[in-house]
């Protein structure tokens, strides 16, 4: 047998023994490169793939810098072992050569790409520890994150975006979101981890105007489609470049499932018969592709029967077009016995199309004929007029966060400006042969250059922590206040207590009973001060967690004891379920507040 042949088959084998007598027999065979596929390997990348961890630690210990050669697609062993999932393999290569991690194929695209590709999570969590890997793909159009999400893999796409949040609204040269692929796939858990992680990502659309709704459509994830509308539901009114809708998309895929769940879910009785930029209501599309049980659902569904499109056409006219069909000649008397006309018999104020530009919506989506009833209830307006009250509330209150960071900011820097100056200037002034302090053996002075100094650094921590993180979701922004909000209290505390010491040091001293009570009066009116206002702030603060307290009680025992009306639609019950939870859990600082104001 061929020795190249041999130790090729010898390596797929895993043999490790056999493959050390042939190296030892030629030393050469250790840069042989073998053809597999489309490109041609080195005996490292066969090992990575195929042969047992031994072999790989052999080949390095002959040649390390095998760890970073490429083949022609500029992949090194590390991918192979990555594609595979061989975690053990992937650290012995990054242990021998770290940079390895960091190198991209002709594609631009690393070791973690290709893990995320397959699925393999452990490789992709090792491969996370390293923090700039991810950086690598800020320019690239297709990341990590777009390939789990297309492959359904939801734990990879949880760790990417503990790491990379903005990933998720990164789009591809398609202009496609993670979501877009998620839900064109029809991966349920993978499409409720993105829309978990941020409600606004359904109404991202792709280069051509689709909307993650779209593609659920187009492809007929009837489950996909549901958990959409569940979140956004204003996303169903949404439409793409050429104006066709996500019921257009529907029919046009012959998507009866997700058509049939649409018009029993939602009324969209305006939607039907919305004219895309060719003028084609979603009748013409079921007629022009001879879709028969389409057609008469959507007939059953008062679809326009008359309505014309650009081409002066009605849906009769286009079945008349091509009655030799099979499919035409089922659709033809159900049109006809709905009353359809041809153009010409349309009385001309019928055939008049509104111009309408790109992405406009003038017709939104009502919801369904069984809860019109209830929104139409002196019930529903009360609610509305509540729903109104209490979003000016939440910006009332989330312009109050923000000022309230302001005016933290503010207070640091002008108690480090004030430490500043007291410590370069300490009391009793300085020996001016010397230039030591003159008061700087008491005991008073150093307390004083103690506070002032934890005051001074403590301010300049917060002013440098606010100015650091940008919170972007109220509930991070209430917590950060919370923590730099008691620094600040501390800082303050530190200043007083440095004035005080101060003020000891600088005042005359004497014998008797005059210094005792010098001293009892300056810690009286400076302690006392600031240990009344901590004691009100702190009566208040008790109160409001108690009121929020009872609050959040009160509301988890209301939704447990609500039972939703017969006549609230499916998809409306998810709604106000889903809105009750975000309530309960972001909200009660607002809801629960009885004066128009709550501490944090």
């Amino acid at each position: 047998m061929d020795r190249r042949l041999q130790l090729q088959e010898t390596i797929l084998r895993g043999d490790v023994a056999t493959f050390l007598s042939l190296i030892q027999e030629d030393e050469n065979f250790v840069n042989e490169k073998f053809t597999t596929g489309s490109s041609s390997n080195t005996i490292l990348h066969l090992a990575a793939r195929f042969g047992p961890l031994e072999l790989a630690k052999e080949i390095l210990k002959m040649k390390l810098e095998m760890a970073s050669e490429v083949n022609e697609k500029w992949e090194t062993p590390l991918y192979e072992a990555c594609r595979e999932g061989r975690t053990d393999m992937v650290k012995v290569l990054v242990e021998s050569d770290p940079c390895v991690v960091y190198k991209v194929n002709k594609e631009n695209q690393s070791g973690l790409f290709a893990a995320c590709e397959r699925g393999k999570l452990e490789v992709v969590d090792y491969l996370l520890n390293f923090q700039h890997l991810l950086v690598l793909e800020v320019d690239a159009p297709t990341t990590s994150l777009h390939v789990a999400a297309f492959g359904g893999y939801t734990e990879i796409v949880k760790a990417i975006l503990k790491i990379r949040p903005d990933f998720a609204w990164k789009k591809d040269v398609n202009g496609c979101t993670p979501l877009h692929l998620a839900c064109s796939k029809g991966h349920l858990e993978t499409t409720r981890e993105l829309l978990r992680f941020d409600t606004d990502l359904p109404c991202l659309q792709d280069n051509d105007g689709r909307t993650p709704l779209h593609w659920a459509a187009i492809k007929g994830r009837v489950s996909i489609i549901d958990e959409i509308l569940s979140v956004s539901l204003e996303s169903a009114e949404m439409i793409t470049k050429n104006r066709e809708t996500v019921l257009h998309l529907s029919v046009k895929n012959n998507q009866f499932d997700a058509v049939k769940y649409l018009m029993e879910t939602l009324n969209i009785t305006k939607l039907i018969n919305k004219p895309d930029s060719d003028g084609n209501t979603a009748l013409h599309l079921a007629t022009a592709g001879k879709l028969s049980t389409m057609v008469i659902f959507l007939l059953k569904r008062n679809a326009d029967v008359n309505a014309i499109n650009r081409k002066g056409q009605t849906p009769l006219d286009v079945v008349e077009s091509d009655v030799s069909n099979s499919g035409a000649l089922q659709i033809l008397p159900a049109i006809q016995d709905a009353g359809g006309k041809r153009g010409d018999q349309v009385p001309p104020t019928s055939t008049e199309i509104q111009q309408i530009t790109p992405f406009e919506s003038n017709n939104p989506i009502i919801p369904s004929s069984s809860s019109k009833k209830v929104l139409d209830s002196p019930n529903h307006h009360h609610r509305r007029k509540q729903r109104r009250r209490r979003e000016k509330q939440l910006e009332i209150q989330s312009e109050g966060l923000r000022n309230a960071r302001n005016t933290i900011i503010l207070v640091a820097v002008l108690i480090a400006t004030v430490t500043f100056a007291a410590g370069i200037n300490p009391p009793g002034g300085f020996d001016q042969k010397t230039g030591e302090c003159l008061k700087g053996k008491r005991t008073s002075f150093k307390v004083f250059m103690v506070c002032n100094n934890a005051a001074l650094f403590l301010s300049l921590g917060i002013v440098i922590f606010l100015v650091s993180i940008i919170p972007f979701r109220r509930k991070a922004m209430t917590k950060l206040l919370a923590v730099t909000h008691r620094i600040m209290w501390v800082s303050m505390s530190f200043m007083a207590a440095a004035y005080m010491a101060a003020m000891w040091t600088t005042l005359p001293h004497g014998r008797g009973w005059g210094a005792v009570w010098l001293l009892m009066s300056i810690v009286a009116i400076g302690g006392g001060c600031t240990i009344g206002i901590f004691m009100g702030l702190g009566i208040l603060l008790t109160k409001h967690l108690l009121r929020k307290r009872e609050w959040r009680r009160n509301n988890k025992q209301k939704r447990k004891n609500e039972s939703p009306s017969s006549s609230i639609s499916r998809l409306e019950e998810m709604k106000i379920i889903k809105r009750g939870n975000s309530d309960s859990t972001s909200n009660s600082d607002v809801d629960s507040s009885e004066t128009g104001f709550h501490l944090y």
